[in-house]
């Protein structure tokens, strides 16, 4: 058993780095995370694993969920180092632009999926695109993808305006797209036939939020008080990761309360952990820049895997090729105009104006939970959610980091990238001088 997997994820991790050498050597400046993608669709259910021999490549999806833990792990770490980029003394000069924006934005990606797929049901009809089909997918549309954006800003380490807007809204994009689909699931569910509560429309979301800050918050003072026992930094980093992944189980528990059941968004909690730990603990910037390192390989084996879990047989359907085509060009119009607006509105400058909705199209793992809770629907409505955001998710997380990466060069806050014979040789010569 520990072979078929151990084995699988060595070499998910291997595939990933060698596939960023190749990238090198044929000229392609790509993100990294775009490699690790591409590597993961190379040893995945599409590609060697096709072959069937055990422990080269992952031959179904079932034997990709059988090491889910690794990923809610990685994408528990990833929130918490977006948590960190809310520390009071920068909020103080972004946070309420990023408010605005983080909420605009969403709202307005929402907004222009539902005109479109709305308009895409009364041309087609019901039985190609169902009317709850329409308003769900609108509510995934807000959704933005927090560790493509993460990983391509660390990489190259970007700087500046843009930058310091980007992951702070980025954060607030989860709370928003919890809210805008909880409304909108809950009137696609009333148009399904039910009938519309405001228990699930209204008061739901806003428990799961109140709750999800409060557990995270709780959790972040523990952390930097429990901290405080100890003299080494390295004791105290265990101790960090220690309580993200206390922060990771304990958010996946719910509980009765009323006519409803609260849970918690594992990535609100564990952004509020990291916020928490951030503005609290003096040792914070060091630890954090020792846990950058400590999960470098963590999320380089989560992109290979969600490379791996992306569905090609998604373009067997040509209609819902087509739907989603709509949806993808309809949601990146609504990304990029409510952020361009919304920042024109908030005084922000011409390079973040028009740089800055570009940045906020990668998606995945956010619009994937929505996608698990739409299943709820049944039918041919379930499925068609499914693929149609699987299909989203498979163009998005190609494209998304590529043209993050494009815009941040583009508005100047990415350097360019040395020449690696160039870093060698000033590596080497600084050395001698040394000597």
């Amino acid at each position: 058993m520990q072979i078929q997997i151990l084995l699988p994820l060595s070499l998910a991790l291997m595939a990933g780095l060698l596939m960023t050498r190749v990238f090198k050597k044929l000229g392609w400046n790509f993100p990294d995370v775009t490699a690790f993608l591409i590597a993961g669709l190379a040893i995945g259910p599409y590609g060697l694993g096709r072959i069937g021999v055990v422990g080269i490549g992952f031959s179904t999806f079932e034997e990709l969920s059988a090491v889910g833990v690794l990923t809610d792990a990685a994408l528990g770490f990833i929130a918490f180092a977006i948590g960190n980029e809310f520390r009071l003394s920068q909020l103080r000069h972004t946070g309420r632009t990023a408010v605005v924006i983080g909420i605009v934005q969403a709202c307005a990606a929402t907004l222009f999926v539902d005109a479109a797929l709305i308009a895409v049901h009364f041309w087609l009809g019901e039985a190609v695109l169902p009317l709850p089909v329409a308003v769900t997918l609108g509510a995934i549309a807000s959704a933005t993808a927090p560790a493509a954006t993460l990983m391509v800003v660390r990489q190259y380490k970007a700087k500046g305006p843009l930058t310091d807007l980007l992951l702070p809204i980025v954060a607030l994009d989860d709370a928003v797209g919890l809210v805008l689909f909880a409304v909108s699931f809950g009137v696609a569910m009333a148009l399904k036939g039910g009938h519309l509560s405001v228990w699930s429309v209204a008061v739901n979301p806003l428990a799961e939020i109140v709750w999800s800050l409060v557990l995270g918050g709780g959790l972040g003072w523990l952390l930097t008080q429990i901290e405080k026992l100890f003299f080494s930094n390295s004791n105290r980093l265990s101790m960090t990761i220690c309580f993200v992944i206390l922060t990771i189980a304990l958010s996946s528990l719910s509980f009765p309360l009323g006519p409803m059941t609260v849970s918690a968004s594992p990535l609100l909690v564990c952004m509020m952990l990291g916020t928490m730990f951030c503005n609290l603990s003096e040792y914070s910037f060091d630890l954090m820049a020792r846990a950058d390192q400590w999960t470098a390989p963590l999320f380089a084996t989560f992109f290979v895997l969600s490379g791996a879990e992306l569905d090609l047989g998604v373009f067997a359907e040509g209609l819902a090729v087509v739907i989603g085509l709509v949806y993808i060009l309809f949601r990146s119009l609504g990304k990029y105009y409510g952020a361009m607006l919304s920042s024109a509105l908030t005084g922000c400058s011409e390079t973040v104006r028009k740089y800055l909705g570009i940045t906020l199209l990668p998606q995945a793992g956010v619009a994937l939970g929505m996608c698990a809770t739409a299943a709820r629907l049944g039918g041919h409505e379930a499925v068609l959610i499914r693929n149609l955001v699987l299909f989203s998710v498979l163009i998005y997380e190609l494209t998304g980091p590529i043209m993050t990466q494009r815009a941040l060069l583009a508005a100047g806050e990415i350097k360019p990238v040395e020449n690696e014979k160039k870093s060698r040789e000033r590596f080497y010569a600084k050395w001698l001088k040394t000597k």
